[in-house]
């Protein structure tokens, strides 16, 4: 790939918009093709599993990759022969280097580890200009929202993990270090930080655009109608957890602004970016998605994926070539109201998290956000965790709200787990209390209200 500047990338998105869906396809075609045969030629990785694959192909023609893999052939995975992977985690232990360049051409990122062990991902500066140009040209649902965020000063913060190598914290690092005197228009505040210092931060800096994960935010909300909290920003723009509805709506109700989301992970970006009608848009020049299920076939769409692959097509250095992740989407070709000819899709969360509980030897399966849901019904509840554990056994992380014991929070929360899952047919359920409160990912400052333990989640 030639290299491609931020504006040259913002053009490309543009000009892809524009054209045919039949040019789209030729589009996406060339540069599969091109990703393909620099990885066979550059990767010792991709040489060795594409040794069967013909030269004319078809995308189902190549071996699907995981996480596993890549990083135990690392070395042979990436395609600039003079980095290591040993060379890489060393530059990962100074967090000074958070946002730094490597070898002064790469940034670092890496994932959580909230599902194993972390994924170490490098992006080239071409790499990060794409995905500023598909931030720039696509992040904003709404026009009239950019032109308000521009007018107001075009100050944004957002609520990060700010001591590790992820995507959002080490992008907006990045940008600071190649723009200081940006940080008068760019901060971030970190999650991990109690709730006071956030909000002191955010009242002194007045942001025009407020990002975070969902769960942090969610924690502001009271602090604005307490009064502690007073910024007015024109946009809240979320990410790295799931949005819920009711979330979305009493965040716009607290700071009177329009709220929204957006698709993104590590591997690829920002895979898809949220319209006005609240569809996730596939960003399918430069990624491609294809919803699979348990067995890796194909899902149609309107149906429920297990996981999808996901191929980056702008990554040279470290190619993603329908590499595996365990989301479960619903992807839709239908046109869209907003007038995005991209196809869409519905996120509903990790496979990861699904939980297994069984009864008189059945298994029965449970989406998490089932859980969440049900719980965010309960309203002595301020705040709650629930970890699942093998044998039916539930432990619950709460905090009551003002005016309510724990014993009541607990008794009035364990009794709507138990009516709901008697509609799934479990009746045989352990429900404990814990002594711990509901806490964070200590490494990503992520939240997570439902804990799958049977996968061995770690918090």
């Amino acid at each position: 790939m030639k290299k491609i500047g931020i504006f040259k990338a913002m053009k490309l998105c543009k000009d892809y918009e524009k054209m045919s869906a039949e040019k789209q396809q030729e589009i996406q075609k060339k540069r599969l093709e091109e990703i393909v045969e620099y990885a066979r030629k550059n990767s010792p990785y991709y040489r060795k599993l594409y040794q069967n694959v013909p030269q004319s192909f078809s995308l189902t023609d190549l071996p699907q990759t995981d996480k596993k893999n890549l990083m135990e052939n690392w070395n042979d995975w990436v395609c600039d022969k003079e980095l290591t992977l040993e060379e890489v985690e060393k530059f990962m232990e100074d967090t000074d280097n958070i946002g730094r360049k490597l070898k002064k051409k790469y940034l670092v990122f890496t994932t959580s580890g909230s599902t194993g062990n972390p994924l170490v991902s490098i992006y080239d500066n071409t790499a990060n200009n794409v995905m500023g140009g598909i931030s720039a040209r696509r992040s904003y649902a709404r026009k009239e929202d950019l032109v308000a965020f521009i007018k107001r000063g075009g100050k944004s913060i957002g609520v990060f993990a700010d001591k590790g190598f992820y995507l959002g914290n080490s992008s907006i690092r990045s940008r600071l270090r190649s723009m200081p005197w940006k940080k008068k228009q760019l901060a971030v505040s970190s999650a991990l930080y109690p709730v006071a210092e956030i909000v002191q931060q955010l009242n002194e800096f007045q942001p025009d655009m407020l990002g975070g994960y969902p769960s942090n935010l969610e924690l502001l909300i009271d602090e604005a109608k307490e009064g502690r909290l007073q910024i007015s920003p024109v946009i809240i723009m979320t990410g790295g957890e799931y949005l819920s509805d009711s979330l979305r709506n009493r965040l716009a109700e607290t700071f009177h602004c329009y709220v929204q989301t957006s698709y993104s992970c590590t591997e690829g970006g920002t895979v898809a970016c949220e319209c006005r009608k609240q569809h996730f848009h596939v960003n399918n020049d430069w990624l491609i998605v294809e919803p699979v299920d348990a067995n890796g076939n194909p899902v149609p769409d309107g149906v429920q994926s297990d996981k999808i692959y996901l191929t980056n097509l702008y990554n040279y250095t470290q190619p993603y070539i329908r590499y595996e992740v365990t989301d479960r989407v619903i992807m839709h070709h239908e046109p869209c109201g907003c007038g995005n000819t991209a196809p869409w899709l519905e996120l509903e969360g990790r496979t990861d998290d699904v939980t297994t509980f069984t009864q008189e030897g059945k298994e029965i399966k449970i989406a998490p956000l089932s859980f969440y849901a049900v719980l965010k019904e309960v309203h002595s509840l301020r705040r709650f965790q629930m970890l699942v554990y093998p044998e039916n056994r539930l432990e619950l992380r709460i905090e009551e709200k003002d005016g309510v014991s724990k014993d009541a929070a607990f008794k009035d929360a364990k009794a709507c787990v138990v009516k709901f899952l008697a509609t799934q047919n479990i009746v045989q359920v352990t429900i404990m209390l814990s002594e711990e409160v509901p806490k964070q990912n200590p490494n990503s400052g992520k939240f997570k209200h439902i804990i799958n333990v049977q996968n061995n989640f770690k918090l």
